[in-house]
């Protein structure tokens, strides 16, 4: 998928889902406002509460789009028969956009009334929603192959070009300049910290530093916008790549960890789920079946 399709891709997807958020709370909005008592007065009651034919079919609908999100990417990561069926990355974006349009709808389906077992698998849901966005930050956060492989530090030590080279290749500059630049790059012992948030606060702020810097070198040298915009863009390319190496076992470590709180939450959940659905089909709510 080029970038441009997979940029279309993800626009499509969190479209679907920003119109189905908004055009769902722009049709209910009078009767959810309401307080309990009084939505029973409320001409679409018998259509948009929990066992009406809207509400049971937010409910419904959302479930399905859980169950199918969680099962196709599991199944995709989990077995080897299907490791060539596209790449892990769009299938991980796919299971998100399912697993965060079901819950809007099964929030909706819930009419925000909350109570007895099924209230157990919502904050289930809504603890598997909110890790998830924690989960996604500290999975982009490990270098990958473009399938999804994560790399280990060796392989990401080895995308390290030496960027003097890199430079010289560019541009030609004084070998006072030349070294300001490259001197610049270099990483800074003093920046080191014991407590995670200092040393990433420091490095943040050398990084800054060292961009102003070679902006001011190749602007002393009178390089318009345009030349200068390749040197900066590797510049850029190797502090984040310098970042990536410095976190990377600190996240695959908080991957592990994420795991464990990720899949319980997600397994509770599913399991009242089932339950609830159990349960709605014995006491005779068919929906539209």
């Amino acid at each position: 998928m080029s970038k441009v399709a997979h940029f279309f891709y993800i626009f499509v997807l969190s479209a679907i889902v920003i119109t189905v958020f908004i055009a769902i709370t722009y049709i209910g909005f009078p009767y959810y406002r309401l307080g309990i008592e009084d939505r029973f007065f409320h001409p679409d009651h018998l259509s948009l509460k929990p066992s009406g034919i809207w509400g049971h079919g937010l409910g419904i609908i959302g479930s399905v789009l859980i169950i199918i999100g969680v099962g196709f990417y599991m199944i995709r990561k989990r077995f080897r028969a299907f490791t060539r069926v596209g790449f892990l990355k769009y299938w991980l974006e796919f299971h998100i956009f399912l697993c965060t349009l079901g819950p809007i709808l099964i929030l909706y389906h819930t009419t925000f009334k909350f109570g007895g077992l099924v209230a157990i698998s919502f904050w289930s849901m809504v603890a598997v929603f909110l890790s998830g966005i924690i989960g996604r930050f500290i999975y982009i956060q490990i270098p990958r192959t473009i399938e999804g492989r994560e790399l280990n530090l060796n392989e990401v030590r080895e995308m390290k070009s030496n960027i003097g080279e890199n430079i010289q290749k560019l541009i030609t500059l004084d070998d006072k300049s030349y070294n300001i630049i490259v001197d610049s790059t270099k990483k800074k012992v003093e920046l080191y910290h014991k407590n995670f948030i200092i040393r990433y606060i420091r490095k943040y702020r050398d990084d800054m530093k060292t961009l102003r810097n070679v902006k001011a070198v190749l602007s002393r040298n009178k390089f318009t916008k345009a030349r200068q915009k390749p040197i900066l863009d590797l510049v850029k390319s190797d502090i984040s790549l310098n970042r990536r190496i410095e976190s990377l076992v600190i996240m695959q470590d908080m991957f592990k960890y994420w795991h464990v709180a990720h899949l319980p939450f997600a397994l509770v959940m599913l399991i009242i789920m089932i339950i609830h659905v159990a349960v709605t089909i014995v006491f005779g709510y068919r929906w539209i079946f």
